[in-house]
């Protein structure tokens, strides 16, 4: 069987952009990987929000990204790729993340050139390392990579924000002239910056999809057309589970019970897992008279 990397480089050379919604626990990872999508990207937004309340501003650590990294990779049949945040310290702690990640069972981890503690890419307050610490790092996550680990490289740059694109170009290209395999030029403004970043570095690249952020949310063949390989949704899910329990909360505070809201129990059950678990009991049952 092929490993998650092999798996995720085989997907990433065929032709067409994948569409990947983000998880953050191993029930949304699961059913992301049940709706027949075949990559997913494990936000740290998210995790931060479902797993400690907190936002996304450095306040998780990598021993609680790592694991709940396994218990998403553990949990769905997508492949997933991991935010490793800016690795969590310097360029040896970059390949310690790169290691636990791969080991956790990741196709793919990110790491990001901000300055620590990060912030989501599109919050206030975002600043970068220079450049040569920047590269420093993918070189350290490749290195970990060619030194044994099986997992590809996501090379993120915050850039755009205080630098401008073309700063942001720069560092795409000379990431890429590390050895990562997947670029990320976080934030462009337009859907003409989107263009010239495809343009400019080649490779393949990754689009964030943020809802209300500074990039515009295009459709999917759009983002194909531009030269696009990945496009992710990182709060979709999140926001819309949000927004269904702020308003089951809601209606109960009111006195009213939100069962139009509610999943068939059958359903709810067959979703966590309860069928699949009661079909494999059966083969070690009792079987005495």
């Amino acid at each position: 069987m092929q490993s998650p990397a092999a798996r995720l480089r085989a997907h990433l050379e065929k032709p067409g952009l994948t569409v990947m919604p983000c998880c953050y626990d191993g029930l949304s990872a699961k059913m992301i990987g049940e709706a027949g999508f075949p990559v997913t990207f494990m936000s740290g937004f998210a995790v931060s929000a479902a797993r400690l309340g907190l936002p996304d501003t450095g306040l998780i650590s990598y021993g609680e990204m790592v694991d709940q990294g396994r218990n998403v990779c553990a949990a769905t049949t997508a492949l997933v790729i991991g935010d490793g945040d800016t690795g969590y310290g310097n360029a040896l702690n970059v390949k310690r993340t790169v290691q636990g990640y791969a080991r956790a069972g990741f196709a793919a981890v990110m790491i990001e050139d901000q300055v620590a503690p990060k912030r989501c890419g599109h919050t206030k307050g975002k600043l970068v390392v220079d450049r040569v610490h920047a590269v420093d790092h993918i070189k350290a996550a490749v290195d970990a990579r060619e030194q044994g680990e099986d997992i590809l490289i996501l090379a993120r740059t915050d850039a755009r924000h205080g630098h401008g694109l073309d700063e942001a170009i720069a560092r795409a290209q000379a990431f890429r002239e590390a050895g990562a395999d997947i670029l990320f030029v976080e934030a462009p403004k337009s859907r003409e910056e989107m263009e010239t970043i495809c343009r400019e570095v080649p490779g393949w690249h990754m689009a964030n999809m943020v809802e209300g952020g500074e990039t515009p949310i295009l459709p999917p063949a759009e983002l194909q057309e531009i030269g696009y390989h990945l496009a992710a949704f990182p709060l979709t899910i999140l926001s819309a589970a949000m927004k269904a329990m702020r308003d089951a909360l809601e209606a109960m505070k009111a006195g009213r019970h939100p069962q139009e809201m509610l999943l068939d129990f059958a359903e709810l059950r067959r979703r966590v897992g309860f069928d699949a678990y009661y079909e494999e009991e059966q083969r070690y049952a009792d079987r005495r008279d």
